[in-house]
């Protein structure tokens, strides 16, 4: 039978804060194929999701279909909006939840990734933040755009450019996106349509740098709308929700797990052939080019 086999491979997932969400989704699908997963997660609420951790509250969650609860071997603390130490502000350096954390940059994780295991086979980029995201386009903040860049774009070229050179010949390394990088999605603003195409674009040509420099693959995944705590920033994430299921080919929630799924495939060898791609995992919605639910386009039958 044709599985999916990572044992033995090590997977760094930038971005896990919960136990929703696609990051929290795509570890145990890795977990359930035999990868060791280490986390990065955001520092203000590192505290917070390994005293949760710890207190059982995520153990439902965690549960694999052997019965076995998945389990990580590291988390690091980990602010993707700094390369290097020199970057991080002063009013930073000193905020409460920064002060007693150490070594939370991209490049001061990726050299402790490296000296904690070795080269990783499996590099997940889960993270975007848009702090204007409620605002339209038009009335977004130049310091907005930047930030939703930098946090969600950005973020990823960084990552792969410090965990690239300690990543194994053959390794892979993925992304999400999501479809307002393409077309328009009235209320996701702040620059956040921006930077998700910025982040496809960017897929494309760390495909081919990173494919001839240190033979690892490069894909992003475009995924569908879930209700996760992230996503409830955007404000009208239950709209998104209620639209795809009545437009897209597929009518049905989007599980967080297909997308887990889908990641695992994309990360592992059986997927070797493919670089450079824009995977959509919607139920279909990205296919469709009318409102089935319009008003306008009632009494036809779908």
């Amino acid at each position: 039978m044709l599985s999916i086999d990572l044992k033995g491979k090590k997977a760094f997932i930038a971005g896990i804060g919960d136990d929703q969400g696609y990051g929290w989704a795509i570890a145990k699908a890795l977990a359930e194929a035999g990868a060791e997963i280490i986390i990065g997660t955001w520092t203000p609420i590192l505290k917070i999701f390994t005293q949760s951790w710890a207190a059982g509250k995520f153990d439902e969650s965690r549960k694999l279909s052997n019965g076995t609860l998945m389990e990580y071997a590291k988390v690091y603390s980990l602010d993707a909006a700094y390369d290097k130490p020199e970057d991080v502000p002063e009013e930073i350096k000193n905020n409460k939840r920064y002060i007693d954390v150490e070594g939370y940059t991209i490049s001061e994780v990726a050299a402790a990734v490296y000296k904690d295991f070795g080269p990783i086979d499996i590099l997940v980029h889960s993270l975007a933040n848009g702090p204007e995201v409620k605002k339209p386009l038009l009335e977004t903040s130049r310091a907005g755009y930047l930030a939703a860049s930098s946090a969600s774009s950005y973020s990823f070229v960084s990552l792969l450019a410090h965990f690239g050179p300690g990543m194994s010949p053959k390794g892979s390394v993925i992304s999400l996106t999501y479809m307002a990088s393409e077309k328009a999605v009235p209320g996701y603003g702040g620059g956040m349509s921006s930077a998700k195409a910025a982040l496809e674009s960017d897929t494309k040509t760390l495909a081919w740098e990173a494919g001839r420099k240190w033979n690892i693959r490069v894909n992003t995944i475009s995924a569908g709308p879930l209700q996760s705590r992230a996503a409830r920033a955007i404000g009208f994430i239950g709209n998104m929700i209620d639209y795809s299921k009545a437009n897209a080919p597929l009518v049905k929630d989007l599980e967080a797990e297909e997308v887990g799924y889908t990641a695992a495939f994309l990360l592992s060898p059986l997927a070797s052939a493919i670089s450079g791609s824009i995977i959509y995992v919607d139920n279909g919605l990205h296919a469709m080019g009318l409102a089935v639910d319009s008003p306008s386009y009632q009494g036809l039958n779908a």
